[in-house]
């Protein structure tokens, strides 16, 4: 609106796919019977002491990497200390004013158009453990609170961006893309609903006012399951940070920072309890660990392995196999193993777009019916490859083509065997001429209409062709017969 702008930054906590804990050797695997994951260390038994995860750091710094950031050739732990049920230490070991990565940046876009492409800068990733979890009423009948100290101790990255992000929809562009470049690095699942995800999220205002822009005080919104989740309430709460400042102008400067919680039920956000500031938490450097030092060889050997990610291969798609930022949108947002199938039949077939089309119109359409993945997709890139490369040479016309490909699938024949068992046989070019040859003798009247300027009359040999020969392709049919008509 043009009466102020939204201010919005996020914070992201990513779980990463590592075998244990950040500092212990407990299983990080999700779904076991609550409190059977955990040791003296990851419940703060007194004596023990933890020993970092080079696995858990290793993922870090590749993914801080890939977000452009700078890597710090030394960080260090802190003790994030607050009182909590399912924080059994009494603090979480983070980083604090020596985070390992800082100043990074993502790219988003959008081929509709609906948001501008815009850098979105990143102000730091930093590795921490997560808390247990409290399981509130979750038992029928119950109105006990419970909690499961599995999750206790699991290797978290938190990314904190700018409060770059001037709308919702931004919001969920960086979230989106986030999640599709962690899922190219493979350092984690990213799945929200068992908690690999978890994003809050920054917003206020910046109301203008005939005396400059004035700013309202900043709002923590968390409990959104969902990217869609993530843009639903930060767009409730920048209309009701609107109406408050609409209703408290002048008050507005004595309201303390909040976090609310959203209710994706009711579609509104409720207050939770006033927002901490750093100095609340009484962050110190962890005594029982050491610093952690990273050279610029380490950090060059990671950048060399991050492989091709999906910016880059965006591009590539749009530049070297000529298809639209909307198609190589769709097919980079596949992830890596389908895009690597769409690859595979483009090379194989020589034709970005044709490979792109049936990629999206066939492939795409039956993953999505089927609700499979593309490792179990029944029709290999070799033998798509087969299929695309008999329609571009005018072996088969598309509807022929499909039927052909749906009885690869359903049978998991090659595209000659299926072409077989449905009849279809190739028709001789020299037999195929002369029967064009046969019917543009046979019809003078369609042959005046064409010379005459209507070309879409030629389109009536395909069905008299068809009528004597059931395999001829259509395409090829009105090709021949209008070079004939031309040599005429």
């Amino acid at each position: 609106m043009s009466n102020y702008d939204i201010i919005i930054g996020l914070e992201v906590h990513v779980q990463l796919q590592t075998a244990t804990k950040l500092f212990c050797g407990c299983s990080t695997q999700f779904g076991a019977e609550p409190n059977t994951q955990t040791c003296p260390v990851c419940t703060g038994m007194p004596g023990t002491l933890p020993v970092m995860n080079r696995k858990a750091f290793d993922l870090a710094v590749r993914t801080a990497l890939a977000l452009n950031c700078q890597i710090a050739p030394f960080t260090k732990w802190d003790r994030k200390q607050y009182y909590y049920p399912d924080l059994p230490k009494g603090y979480q070991i983070s980083q604090f004013d020596l985070p390992f990565s800082h100043d990074g940046w993502l790219e988003i876009s959008d081929p509709k158009g609906k948001i501008e492409p815009k850098r979105l800068r990143i102000q730091r990733v930093h590795l921490e453990e997560d808390a247990g979890k409290s399981m509130h009423d979750e038992v029928a009948g119950s109105a006990d609170s419970r909690i499961d100290l599995n999750r206790t101790g699991t290797p978290l990255l938190e990314i904190v961006t700018q409060p770059d992000m001037r709308s919702p929809a931004e919001a969920k562009a960086f979230l989106t893309e986030l999640k599709l470049l962690l899922t190219y690095l493979g350092v984690s699942d990213c799945n929200m609903q068992e908690g690999s995800l978890r994003v809050d999220g920054n917003i206020n205002l910046h109301v203008h006012t005939d005396a400059g822009k004035i700013a309202t005080p900043i709002v923590e919104v968390k409990n959104m399951n969902s990217f869609r989740s993530v843009e639903r309430a930060l767009t409730y709460e920048a209309e009701r940070l609107w109406d408050v400042w609409q209703e408290s102008k002048q008050k507005l400067g004595d309201v303390p920072k909040q976090t609310r919680g959203w209710d994706d039920q009711a579609n509104i956000t409720r207050g939770q309890r006033h927002k901490e500031e750093s100095s609340d938490y009484r962050y110190f450097p962890d005594p029982d660990l050491v610093p952690v030092t990273v050279s610029s060889e380490r950090v060059a050997e990671v950048q060399s392995g991050l492989g091709e990610l999906p910016a880059a291969l965006r591009t590539r798609l749009e530049t070297s196999y000529g298809i639209t930022p909307y198609d190589s949108d769709v097919i980079v947002n596949q992830g890596r193993a389908a895009a690597d199938y769409y690859l595979a039949v483009a090379d194989g077939v020589a034709d970005g777009k044709l490979a792109s089309n049936w990629f999206q119109q066939d492939v795409l359409r039956t993953l999505n019916d089927r609700s499979l993945t593309i490792e179990q997709f029944g029709v290999p890139a070799t033998a798509l490859v087969a299929l695309l490369k008999k329609i571009k040479g005018g072996e088969l016309d598309n509807a022929r083509g499909r039927q052909v490909f749906a009885a690869m699938l359903d049978q998991g024949l090659s595209a000659d065997a299926a072409m077989q068992a449905l009849g279809f046989e190739q028709v001789d070019e020299s037999e195929l001429v002369a029967l064009c040859q046969e019917i543009v003798a046979a019809n003078p009247k369609i042959v005046a209409d064409v010379k005459g300027g209507n070309a879409k009359a030629a389109g009536s040999f395909v069905g008299m062709a068809k009528k004597k020969n059931k395999n001829v392709n259509p395409a090829r049919v009105q090709e021949i017969c209008l070079q004939l008509i031309a040599q005429m």
